[in-house]
């Protein structure tokens, strides 16, 4: 896997509580210390070192910011920043919204968001950013583990109409370039894709993975768990 310029708005999606497991495996703080680790190993992979400097990594929240410094990013010289301030009503679900445009500096290159899902304002901040800092710029934001599959799916749009709207007007413009779903159960498998190549469904048996379908778009989780790996 390699970055390309290509794409303005990237999505990569990777188990994090080990390569095999699912979304929920982990318990949530597990979940978030594993994906700040894999985003550290993807960008020290990825970005080179001249670069470090001009990509900031956006969390969740302001308070991960400190964590992530003290820990995994300790040392390194990427931006490390916040999408939302957490705020008195915070158990209720509201949070302080920030303004992306205040957020951005005018060296910055590449954007990181990571796992931009535990609270349903995040990928609406995700969105501001994309308008406000990268449509027009040569700019690139890529999302990390940001369980998009729950917007695709999971959000009925008639309840969560900011976030549905997402599926037209936001991920029409984002190219997936790296991702991993797993399937458990007797049907188990994987949906895979690494960018340029197509998307495979991979079919578990006896501890290997085989390759029984490719296409090149993006099936549904649907189709592949009620369809294509019962029927291969």
């Amino acid at each position: 896997m390699e970055l390309t310029d290509k794409f303005l708005l990237q999505e990569i999606e990777f188990p994090t509580a080990g390569l095999e497991s699912v979304p929920g495996d982990g318990e949530g703080g597990i979940e978030m210390t594993g994906s700040i680790q894999l985003i550290r190993e993807f960008c020290d992979l990825l970005v080179s070192p001249e670069k470090a400097t001009r990509t900031r990594i956006f969390f969740p929240e302001a308070n991960e910011v400190g964590f992530a410094r003290e820990s995994v990013f300790g040392g390194a010289s990427y931006k490390l920043d916040y999408l939302t301030k957490p705020s008195f009503f915070e158990d209720f679900g509201f949070v302080t919204k920030v303004k992306m445009a205040d957020r951005v500096k005018s060296k910055d290159e590449l954007f990181l968001v990571g796992y931009p899902y535990f609270n349903v304002n995040e990928m609406i901040v995700v969105e501001e950013l994309f308008k406000e800092a990268v449509v027009g710029t040569a700019r690139q934001l890529i999302i990390f583990n940001g369980e998009l599959d729950r917007i695709r799916s999971d959000y009925p749009p008639f309840f969560y109409p900011k976030l549905g709207a997402l599926t037209k007007t936001l991920f029409p413009k984002m190219e997936t370039v790296y991702y991993i779903h797993n399937f458990k159960g007797r049907n188990g498998g994987a949906l895979f894709r690494c960018y340029p190549g197509p998307w495979k469904v991979l079919k578990k048996a006896r501890n290997k993975y085989v390759c029984v379908h490719q296409q090149e778009v993006m099936p549904s989780l649907k189709e592949v768990a009620l369809d294509i790996l019962p029927s291969a």
